[in-house]
């Protein structure tokens, strides 16, 4: 993942969790905002035209084949801003595989400290790209949902989606 100053390009895709504003440089998905977050919106992401192209157009592709059960995982160039600390916590969201779970504790043990459960939940709170990074993925250590910018509904509606999707592919 790396940072670009590009000029920024958004675009709203209509999925089952509400809309999802896609916000994305010529070289990489810099954001998505989910329904119900608070604080996410960039003024200066300019809305794309008629056609949206490149990165922008490949991501909603993307995020649409996803909802339609198609796509367990992402290939997209990301480019997500924050300290080294949240990068690494984002890297590991990166490896949990679809339609699986793991804990803030489990998170913090694979970076190295599992004491820094709490900062691994504030990282995953920062999480700018929801959905591609999957963060709705961690749970609390009793399996419970907890956290999530766009709302537990939202967290339960994707590991809902997953798990159907997964079952899907198994019965083929």
């Amino acid at each position: 993942m790396t940072t670009t100053t590009s000029v920024r390009h958004s675009a709203t895709l209509d999925t089952p969790i509400g809309p999802l504003t896609v916000v994305a440089t010529d070289a990489a998905v810099v954001e998505i905002h989910l329904p119900g977050a608070e604080g996410r919106d960039d003024p200066d992401a300019r809305r794309a035209s008629d056609v949206a192209v490149g990165v922008l157009a490949e991501a909603l592709r993307q995020l649409e084949e996803y909802f339609a059960g198609e796509r367990t995982e992402f290939d997209l160039p990301l480019a997500p801003e924050g300290t080294p600390f949240q990068q690494q916590a984002w890297e590991v969201l990166r490896t949990i595989p679809f339609g699986e779970t793991t804990t803030y504790g489990e998170q913090a043990r694979r970076l190295g400290d599992p004491k820094k459960s709490r900062a691994v939940g504030a990282a995953n709170g920062r999480n700018p790209i929801p959905v591609v990074v999957p963060c709705h993925r961690v749970v609390g250590s009793d399996g419970r949902l907890t956290g999530y910018a766009g709302g537990l509904d939202t967290k339960a509606w994707l590991l809902a989606h997953e798990h159907r999707v997964r079952l899907m592919i198994a019965t083929r």
